[in-house]
């Protein structure tokens, strides 16, 4: 999930403190993204789950299948989506780190982290 506080940190991270590359990860399995495609409605829990909403909504829009959360390729795909979600919401809501990328001075990268293999995949 992107927010201000984690914003803050990342811009710290790059523009004060030199680092190169950020890393938006998502893992398998994940119980945040079945929580989501399952709409649960749990106290303070419910506004974490409604911002991966978008990547659930995104992921049925093309996925061919079935749709819920007991589908492990489904869930994969809202946690691919998610990741690329984060992403997209750091270049837009981060004018600094977004102008860092443009000028090659950062990378921001997504990858998967695979729990059986402890290997993480890269996205595209």
């Amino acid at each position: 999930m992107i927010n201000e506080d984690i914003l803050g940190s990342l811009e710290y991270a790059c523009k004060v403190s030199g680092s190169k590359v950020i890393v938006v990860l998502g893992h398998e399995h994940c119980g945040a993204i079945k929580s989501a495609i399952d709409s649960v409605q749990l106290g303070n829990i419910t506004a974490l789950l409604n911002k991966i909403q978008p990547a659930v909504q995104k992921a049925k829009s093309t996925f061919q299948g079935e749709t819920s959360s007991k589908n492990e390729k489904f869930v994969q795909a809202v946690c691919e989506e998610n990741v690329k979600t984060a992403i997209d919401q750091i270049k837009t809501q981060s004018h600094i780190l977004n102008e860092m990328e443009q000028k090659g001075e950062i990378k921001i990268i997504g990858g998967i982290y695979d729990m059986t293999t402890g290997k993480v995949h890269f996205m595209e």
